[in-house]
C-alpha cells in the first residue's frame, strides 16, 4: 500500500511537471514569436539608413572637426547600446576624437571600459564631446592631446594612459594622416614624412612603449583600410601606410601570440569622417563620396564600432592576425 502511495505521488509530480513544461514551452514559443516579430519590425535597410551622396561641398583646414561637417558623422552617440562586454578593461585610442576612434571610444565606455583618447590640440572641441560621453557612462575618460609625429610624446602618451587608467590592456592605433595628391610630383618630402610618421612610426613607438604593460589577454588593434588592397591613384603615400598597417598586424600577431597578446586590424572602406573634408579627398570626390560602393553611400563610424568591440572582447580569443573589413560591399578583407 505504501509502495502504491509513493507511485501515486510520483505520477502526480510527473503530470504537474509535464504541465509546467508544456506551459513554459508555450510561453517560450509565444515569446520567441514576439521577439521575431519585433526583430522583423525593427529591421533597418542598410541602403537607406544613413545619408547618401551628393554631399555639400565643404572644406576645413587639417585635421578638421566632426562637429563642423554637414551632415555630422554618426559615431553611435545615441544608438550604441552596451552589455558589459569590456567591463573593467583599460583602453588607449589614438585619433579618439572623431571617426572610427570616436566610435570605438563611445562603444568601449558603454561596454564598461575606461578610455584614454589622443588627438591633435586643434581637435579639442571634438575630443571634449567624447570625454563627456565616456564619463556619462560612469567610466574614466582621459583626454591626452599631442602630436604623434614626436617619439617622446608617444612614450609619454602611454605613460599617462597607464597612470590615469590604472593599467592598459586594449591599444587601438587609429590616428592617421591623409592628404589627396593628384600626382607623385605633388607629394613633397615634408608631406611624405608627416604621413609616414603619423601612420607608421607612431604605432611603432606606441606599441613599444605599451608592451611592458600588456598582460596575457590584452589586445592591439590597428586601423588599416581598403586602400591597403585597392589603392586610389591620388592617395599614393597614405595607401602605402595602410598596406604597412595590415602587414604589421599580421607580423606582430605571430610574434606576440605566445605571450597571449592578440593583434588584429579593421579595414574600413569610404567612411564619413573629417579626413575627407580636410584635404583627404578632392571636392569632386567628396560630393560623390561612397557612391561607388554596392550600398551606394559612405559608411558612418558608428557602423564599425561593434567590430572594434568584438576584436577587443575576450570571446574573440582565437582571432589574431585577422583584418576585419567594413566597406559597403567593396574592399577585399
Amino acid at each position: 500500500m505504501a509502495h502504491q502511495g509513493k507511485t501515486s505521488v510520483s505520477r502526480r509530480h510527473v503530470v504537474h511537471a509535464a504541465s509546467a513544461t508544456l506551459a513554459a514551452a508555450s510561453l517560450a514559443s509565444s515569446s520567441a514569436k514576439g521577439n521575431t516579430e519585433m526583430a522583423e519590425h525593427d529591421l533597418i535597410d542598410p541602403v537607406t539608413r544613413f545619408p547618401k551622396p551628393p554631399f555639400k561641398k565643404q572644406s576645413q583646414p587639417w585635421p578638421g572637426l566632426a562637429g563642423k561637417m554637414e551632415p555630422r558623422p554618426d559615431h553611435g552617440e545615441t544608438s550604441y547600446r552596451g552589455s558589459g562586454r569590456l567591463a573593467g578593461r583599460k583602453a588607449l585610442i589614438t585619433g579618439g576624437d572623431s571617426g572610427m576612434g570616436r566610435a570605438a571610444a563611445i562603444a568601449y565606455a558603454r561596454e564598461g571600459a575606461d578610455v584614454a583618447i589622443n588627438y591633435l590640440p586643434a581637435e579639442e572641441p571634438d575630443a571634449q564631446e567624447v570625454i563627456a560621453l565616456i564619463r556619462k557612462e560612469g567610466r574614466t575618460g582621459l583626454a591626452i592631446p599631442g602630436d604623434l609625429k614626436d617619439e617622446a610624446f608617444c612614450k609619454k602618451l602611454v605613460e599617462q594612459s597607464v597612470q590615469g587608467l590604472g593599467g592598459l590592456d586594449i591599444l587601438v592605433n587609429n590616428a592617421a594622416r591623409q592628404q589627396t595628391r593628384a600626382s607623385i610630383l605633388d607629394v613633397s618630402s615634408e608631406d611624405f614624412d608627416a604621413t609616414m610618421k603619423t601612420n607608421i612610426y607612431a604605432p611603432f613607438w606606441i606599441i613599444k612603449a605599451a608592451m611592458p604593460h600588456l598582460k596575457p589577454g590584452s589586445c592591439i588593434i590597428g586601423t588599416t583600410s581598403e586602400q591597403a588592397y585597392d589603392p586610389s591613384p591620388d592617395l599614393y603615400d597614405y595607401a602605402q601606410t595602410k598596406a604597412a598597417t595590415m602587414n604589421y598586424v599580421k607580423s606582430l600577431a605571430k610574434q606576440l601570440a605566445p605571450k597571449g597578446i592578440r593583434v588584429n586590424g579593421v579595414a574600413p572602406g569610404p567612411i564619413w569622417t573629417p579626413l575627407q573634408v580636410s584635404g583627404g579627398a578632392t571636392m569632386e570626390k567628396l560630393e560623390k563620396f561612397g557612391d561607388m560602393t554596392p550600398l551606394g553611400r559612405p559608411g558612418q563610424p558608428a557602423e564599425l564600432a561593434s567590430i572594434y568591440v568584438q576584436l577587443a572582447a575576450t570571446d574573440a580569443s582565437y582571432a589574431t592576425g585577422q583584418v576585419y573589413g567594413s566597406a559597403g560591399g567593396s574592399g577585399q578583407p
